[in-house]
């Protein structure tokens, strides 16, 4: 990206065949899962779909990134999928852990789930400083989408009354995520077309999910709800607006005059729109609520 922050879409990159290959996948096992009935696991897998897909073309395209755009991006995501992971999953995973015997049994799969998040996270991002074939920006991101795929099916699968508001609260972040990441890509004179793969990720994963059969138990059940709980809370903390130095949010700001200043008064932006996407999810459930 030049130092002015201008920037135009790199149309010599070749489109990935690995995220064309990607999207051919979601058709295809959307026409399973539409036979199998899993309405609600197609809709939340499209919309985070259509957001990522929507946010890597704009990102693509944009002229300057807008620091306040993206703070308030991951802020409303970050704060809706916090709320809904408390809201809707932990209860759940507390209440099947009382019907086993002990709330206990939730509590442990909602911390298993939060440091198996925050491992593959911390590991996965030695692929950053190791010299490989493939983009570790698309990989990491493809990597959340799937692992967040694989749970939602099964959480679905498990308990298909759960209604749509928590699965897309859940994919909230896709569309601020596609941005990021395109622009990224587009720095670096790489195809953001390789996000369609992150983007039809969490399709991938959860509709082959949601067709298993999972163990009508108690103690499964609210492992699995502890577990999904626990992934979403870290994947939620992990896109909070981070306004620290050497953050992404820094290097945009950094593109610009009186960067410190800026960053200050993001950080304000930040706890705003946290605030403000807890509030729409709490919002929606007390209007949807029957």
């Amino acid at each position: 990206m030049p130092i002015n922050g201008s920037s135009t879409v790199n149309k010599s990159a070749r489109p990935s065949l690995l995220g064309v290959a990607s999207v051919v996948g979601l058709l295809a096992l959307s026409a399973v899962g539409a036979t199998g009935g899993l309405q609600k696991v197609l809709v939340i897998s499209w919309v985070a779909f259509a957001a990522m897909g929507l946010g890597a073309w704009l990102g693509a395209r944009a002229a300057r990134t807008s620091p306040h755009s993206l703070v308030w991006g991951y802020g409303l995501a970050s704060g809706a999928m916090v709320t809904s992971a408390a809201m809707f999953l932990v209860p759940q995973a507390m209440g099947l852990g009382s019907a086993a015997g002990t709330p206990r049994i939730g509590g442990i799969g909602i911390a298993v789930g939060i440091v198996a998040g925050y491992g593959t996270h911390t590991v996965g991002h030695r692929l950053t400083h190791v010299d490989t074939s493939f983009d570790t920006t698309t990989a990491a991101i493809a990597a959340h989408a799937l692992s967040a795929g694989l749970i939602i099916g099964l959480v679905y699968g498990t308990m298909p009354t759960l209604g749509l508001l928590l699965g897309l609260a859940i994919v909230s972040h896709k569309g601020p995520a596609g941005y990021a990441a395109a622009r990224r890509l587009n720095r670096d004179g790489k195809t953001a077309t390789s996000l369609l793969l992150p983007a039809a990720g969490v399709g991938l994963t959860a509709i082959p999910s949601a067709l298993l059969p999972v163990p009508q138990t108690p103690v499964v059940n609210a492992l699995v709800f502890g577990f999904a709980a626990g992934i979403f809370l870290h994947v939620a903390m992990d896109f909070l607006p981070n306004c620290e130095a050497g953050s992404e949010i820094d290097e945009v700001c950094s593109l610009q005059e009186h960067s410190h200043d800026l960053l200050d008064e993001l950080r304000t932006h930040a706890v705003g729109s946290t605030v403000g996407g807890a509030a729409l999810v709490v919002l929606a459930w007390v209007v949807v609520m029957p």
